[in-house]
């Protein structure tokens, strides 16, 4: 994982540890929606591991993360899993799925020009994490899954390239989690260079701009940000008569 720095700057693809991830936001995140937690953003923290309490997942045909609303709270029902979760609290108040709910159709009827921009974080075990970095809330719903009402939340992923201008990024060049999971037991939550658990980060064996993959564990690897910067310098360092 990264070492511990007061401010931590993130890459995609990061493996953080909770305290990595709320040193980065100055604040401990015990919900899994934290809306404007920044001025520019806010923070979902997901799972789609098996067991995980809410079902997120990625529909890799839209391009999009689906993240499920949150129950109501245990002093107000105590099984939440069996009531609809709910847009307002009891004293008239939006709840966190009121909130990203009402951004989500500002942005879809025009009443504000840009979406709304969160910052999300994937657990891959106890006490992993991984940084997905920014999403685009691009739509919201309300949808029964058979038994009551929850909230379904629409993230497109994008790459900031400055103020003004980002670029959506296509799922394929997204590492599924199935995968994390398994290149994180294989290689035993270390580089897979040096031995080293700090600064780790999931690394493409072959580029996806030579046409690598993200979609199997065979090109996905663990290594730290010294191994990491030794291979972009052998890169470089080739002469340019074993280019095309």
């Amino acid at each position: 994982m990264k070492s511990f720095l007061l401010n931590p700057k993130f890459e995609v693809d990061d493996i953080i540890s909770y305290t990595e991830l709320t040193a980065a936001e100055k604040m401990n995140l015990q919900k899994g929606m934290n809306f404007n937690v920044n001025p520019e953003y806010s923070v979902f923290l997901m799972s789609v591991r098996k067991g995980a309490p809410y079902a997120d997942k990625i529909d890799e045909k839209t391009n999009t993360l689906i993240y499920e609303g949150h129950d109501v709270p245990s002093n107000i029902s105590d099984k939440p899993k069996e009531v609809d979760q709910q847009l307002i609290t009891p004293n008239g108040s939006l709840t966190e799925n009121g909130k990203f709910y009402t951004a989500a159709q500002s942005y879809k009827l025009n009443l504000i020009k840009h979406p709304h921009r969160i910052k999300v974080y994937e657990k891959i075990q106890n006490g992993v994490w991984c940084y997905k970095g920014f999403y685009n809330l691009i739509d919201a719903k309300i949808e029964n899954d058979g038994k009551r009402n929850v909230f379904k939340f629409y993230l497109q992923p994008v790459e900031i390239k400055s103020m003004k201008k980002e670029v959506v990024i296509p799922f394929n060049r997204v590492i599924p989690t199935h995968v994390k999971v398994e290149v994180w037991a294989r290689d035993k939550g270390r580089c897979v260079k040096c031995g080293s658990t700090e600064n780790l980060h999931y690394d493409h064996d072959l580029p996806y701009s030579k046409g690598g993959t993200s979609l199997t564990a065979e090109n996905v690897r663990i290594l730290c940000m010294k191994c990491n910067l030794s291979k972009s310098n052998k890169i470089l360092s080739l002469p340019p008569i074993l280019f095309p």
